[in-house]
């Protein structure tokens, strides 16, 4: 463990991947639980993360999920905020990534790809505040950026197009799945179903007069998407605005790769 007079004397580090030494862990040391190991805190972290969020984390709940004390823990890491980057890579791990070698149309792998970065952060509404505040170099975020750039040359758009490109696609979805994990999760906190949630929204809306004509065309619009059910009109609205982000992609490639 690393003592707080040691913290204050050497520079902050910027990833818990640089610190330059391998994981502490497996078998009893110093009195610390034979069955604790980093893998096995990491995978309490995320648990906890899903179930409570980030607001409600601390180390002492952790401990206590572990069975453990908190001066365990912190065998294992120095830190929480080191804590929070592995949990971080951890759920990266769920996404399932398509081969860019593979003999399949860069689009389906985008497709597939965005889908699946979208699904992880509605699972885990923790992870997007957590993207934005680390560096995510850990192995499996990087395994996901490589297969992104990979997806993406493929797509014929010249290298100086590539990164604007990745930027179009990642922070879309991004946006998009950190929406809907919001929304997913304030429904679950108020108790109720996404559905139910969204129409007590709109009854609010409704009793606001001076909204009247922005609920009125909001609802056409709606009306004529589709959907049944909020999961239904979140996945015609993601499903559309992919194919127009890809579609953008398609146009700058036949320009010759000029905007």
């Amino acid at each position: 463990m690393v003592r707080a007079v040691d913290r204050a004397e050497r520079p902050a580090r910027t990833s818990v991947w640089l610190e330059g030494k391998a994981p502490r862990g497996g078998g009893a040391r110093g009195g610390q639980p034979a069955s604790l190991d980093r893998d096995r805190i990491t995978g309490a972290t995320v648990r906890l993360l899903d179930a409570d969020g980030l607001a409600k984390f601390s180390m002492r709940r952790l401990a206590a999920e572990l069975n453990v004390t908190a001066m365990s823990v912190y065998w294992y890491v120095d830190t929480k905020d080191d804590l929070l980057e592995l949990a971080l890579d951890a759920i990266y791990g769920e996404l399932e990534l398509p081969d860019p070698a593979a003999d399949e149309d860069w689009r389906d792998q985008l497709r597939a790809v965005a889908s699946g970065y979208r699904a992880l952060l509605v699972r885990h509404p923790w992870a997007s505040p957590l993207a934005g505040t680390f560096l995510n170099i850990g192995p499996r975020s990087v395994a996901f950026s490589r297969t992104v750039q990979r997806v993406m040359r493929r797509t014929g758009l010249p290298t100086h197009r590539l990164a604007g490109a990745i930027s179009a696609v990642s922070q879309f979805v991004y946006g998009f799945g950190t929406i809907e994990g919001h929304f997913t999760a304030r429904s679950a906190e108020a108790g109720m179903s996404p559905d139910a949630y969204f129409q007590q929204a709109l009854s609010t809306l409704k009793g606001a007069p001076e909204l009247d004509d922005v609920l009125e065309e909001s609802t056409e619009i709606m009306r004529a998407r589709g959907g049944s059910t909020v999961e239904e009109m979140y996945e015609r609205d993601f499903g559309f605005a992919l194919d127009l982000v890809i579609a953008g992609i398609e146009t700058v490639v036949l320009r010759g790769g000029e905007g």
